[in-house]
């Protein structure tokens, strides 16, 4: 019988993906999906940020507090360390995150991680998304940080229009 993935997201892909109304990619692509309650808390106590009504439905059921106790909030933020100690503690399959001096640290301890980008990129290839382009606009639209350049060469890959 073939195991369900466990994925664990940092708060940073659960805002750009909530921002793109796509939250509901995650299940269909990975299986069962858990943010830690650091993570969720980080997410939900912004009074800025409109979709927090979709970001409470959809992982009301899904926040899981650490068991560990937290040794990387020295070197890592609280809720990308937490999400950290959420991986190793169900024995995730992956860690979805998107600062990269976290992900290098978590990659380097022998954490398997993917970013919000990779995510729209398997949703894509699945057919479960026409287009990324506007996608990409939307996330630039929105203050998301991420690189003109690196959002051009997905475009190619996919042969879509590059971002001006």
């Amino acid at each position: 019988m073939k195991k369900t993935p466990v994925v664990i997201l940092d708060a940073s892909p659960v805002i750009s993906l909530a921002i793109l109304k796509k939250l509901e990619l995650l299940p269909v692509l990975f299986g069962d999906i858990f943010i830690p309650l650091a993570v969720w808390e980080e997410v939900t106590k912004s009074k800025s940020f409109p979709e927090i009504p979709q970001v409470t439905t959809f992982f009301e059921d899904r926040v899981k507090k650490t068991k560990s106790a937290n040794d990387l909030v020295s070197i890592m933020g609280y809720g990308e360390s937490e999400a950290v100690l959420l991986y190793r503690e169900l024995k995730a399959d992956f860690l979805i995150i998107d600062d990269r001096r976290a992900r290098m640290i978590a990659e380097e301890s022998g954490v398997n991680c993917i970013g919000t980008l990779a995510v729209l990129m398997k949703a894509k290839k699945k057919g479960l998304e026409p287009e990324l382009r506007s996608l990409f606009i939307t996330l630039l639209e929105n203050k998301r940080y991420y690189k003109k350049g690196e959002l051009n060469k997905i475009l190619s890959v996919f042969k879509e229009k590059e971002l001006g």
